[in-house]
């Protein structure tokens, strides 16, 4: 198996906009900016992973990510998460990927061993491996083979889509309830509880 992964981000200032009562846009930005580094320094420290490529409209973004290590690729217009994603994925197809691990960016709990957890719930596919939000209804990581399984569908109520798409096919599911995973900071109440835990992933006020 070759397995590539796939990180979407949002162009920095647009991002976290829900936090705007908390933090300035500036702090916003920069939360981003420490969230996506440590996500790619994870994702390039996996052995098992050939690639990262980072889809995104922000030419910020995709600086930071060739920096990283990851390949940059621009965002289709308009932007679109599960069009951006199937343009991705099909990049990641073209380098010779045969499975893909799709990843937010907004995971500040994240370790390797969160992804590697992920993998090890991989056999012979097909399989679809899914983790879902706190709320579990929402999808934070999808790792599928086929690269070309199914067709993402990213946005409200997305777990039970993604589960049912992979199920239509015949594909083994297997779900991968982990906190780290869970928790994609959404909310101020998410922020502090960040701000205990991870005291340096947070921008001071």
């Amino acid at each position: 198996m070759t397995l590539w992964a796939v990180v979407p981000v949002k162009p920095l200032p647009q991002a976290k906009s829900r936090l705007a009562n908390v933090l300035a846009e500036a702090e916003r930005v920069e939360l981003c900016r420490r969230m996506l580094s440590r996500t790619l320094e994870i994702l390039t420290g996996i052995q098992e992973i050939a690639g990262t490529l980072v889809v995104s409209a922000d030419p910020v973004v995709r600086e930071l990510a060739a920096a990283a290590g990851g390949v940059p690729l621009p965002e289709p217009d308009p932007p679109n998460l599960n069009r951006a994603l199937l343009l991705a994925r099909e990049a990641a197809r073209a380098a010779g990927a045969s499975a893909v691990l799709v990843l937010s960016a907004d995971l500040p709990r994240l370790a390797a061993s969160d992804v590697q957890a992920m993998l090890g719930l991989a056999a012979s596919p097909p399989y679809l491996v899914i983790a879902p939000d706190k709320d579990g209804r929402g999808t934070n990581a999808l790792l599928v083979a086929p690269a070309a399984l199914i067709e993402f569908e990213f946005g409200a109520d997305s777990f039970a889509r993604h589960v049912a798409r992979a199920r239509a096919v015949g594909a083994r599911v297997e779900i991968c309830n982990l906190p780290a995973l869970a928790l994609d900071l959404d909310s101020p109440e998410d922020l502090e509880l960040v701000r205990r835990a991870e005291p340096l992933l947070v921008p001071k006020e």
